[in-house]
């Protein structure tokens, strides 16, 4: 037999593994793995944050929220929560009535949080494959102490403590972290006509007017004028006090909103004509309730009949709040 008659047939017989090796791998049907899916699962998006530059999975599937106020902003991006931390340390969780119906759907428990810090181990038992920590307060001190450990379970994005209104943060999680611009975009447009709506409707009370909420222990903070709510509230009408720069305190936490002060010196720091009250992480009481102590009795906006409650989400709204702050607006000052 000549060699090129040896030749032709072992190439036939090459090229028959080859087809059939090929046809073993074409799709994911014969070895259980969609390789659109496989390939989607791998790519990645590098985002800069304030712990620097962290690679995150393009479509997450399983993610762990460590700050209770971005977990609206997910649920609005269709991102899987899988766990998220209460509303407070140390307390049982509740949905928040604005996610409670989104959360049911996605199957979100709750983390065990407290003073002392986030359960690493309760985080790693819920195998998150990203984690989205930080924001104002609290939980972004929290969160930056225990990174180096949280980076050992999944990828982490800590939300820069220094975005302190809505459009800042949810700007952040949409555009940087899960590329979903068209949603902040449509979201925020919706917003902002309602906003304009309100400011044309209402007739502010007397300015300047300070923000106290008190803790569930009865402890007074005034919040900082220049920050979150007090400032985002300049174009309704509401001018702030520079209660924040006349008191000479300290933030509550490096970064936070807003001050301690104690009952005995409220009234030589809340002095304006008008006051907003309200709870802090969960209603609080009254200005009906506090006419009865009379420190707050005396302050000029209660004597004035210019204290207004306000809800305790208001504070640190996200964008569902921020709505619903809207209406709460207008309904009062309307």
């Amino acid at each position: 037999m000549s060699i090129r008659r040896r030749i032709i047939p072992l190439c036939a017989a090459v090229l028959t593994a080859f087809a059939l090796t090929a046809c073993g791998q074409d799709s994911g049907a014969d070895t259980g793995t969609d390789t659109t899916e496989q390939s989607s699962a791998e790519e990645t998006r590098a985002v800069a944050t304030p712990m620097g530059e962290v690679t995150i999975p393009a479509d997450p599937q399983r993610v762990v929220v460590l700050n209770y106020a971005l977990a609206g902003y997910l649920y609005h991006l269709d991102v899987p929560i899988v766990g998220v931390t209460p509303e407070d340390a140390d307390v049982a969780g509740t949905f928040s009535e604005f996610w409670a119906d989104d959360a049911d759907a996605a199957g979100t428990e709750f983390l065990p949080w407290s003073v002392d810090g986030f359960d690493i181990e309760a985080i790693a038992a819920m195998d998150p494959d990203l984690i989205i920590a930080g924001g104002v307060g609290f939980p972004y001190l929290q969160a930056s102490e225990a990174y180096d450990n949280l980076t050992t379970v999944a990828p982490t994005v800590l939300v820069d403590r220094q975005f302190q209104t809505w459009q800042e943060q949810f700007g952040f999680l949409a555009n940087d972290v899960f590329d979903q611009s068209e949603v902040l975009t449509q979201l925020t447009q919706e917003y902002e006509d309602r906003r304009a709506e309100v400011i044309e409707s209402i007739t502010p009370p007397p300015n300047p007017v300070s923000y106290v909420t008190i803790t569930a222990d009865g402890t007074p903070y005034v919040l900082i004028e220049d920050m979150g709510l007090p400032a985002d509230l300049v174009d309704f009408g509401f001018e702030p006090a520079p209660v924040f720069a006349d008191s000479g305190a300290e933030p509550y936490t490096e970064g936070g909103d807003m001050f301690e002060v104690s009952l005995e010196t409220i009234g030589q720091v809340v002095t304006t004509p008008t006051v907003f009250v309200t709870g802090f992480n969960g209603p609080g009481p009254s200005v009906e309730e506090l006419r009865e102590n009379p420190i707050y009795a005396a302050l000029p906006a209660f004597a004035a009949g210019h204290a207004y409650d306000m809800p305790y989400w208001a504070i640190r709204a996200d964008y569902d709040e921020a709505m619903a702050f809207l209406d709460h607006l207008e309904e009062q000052f309307a």
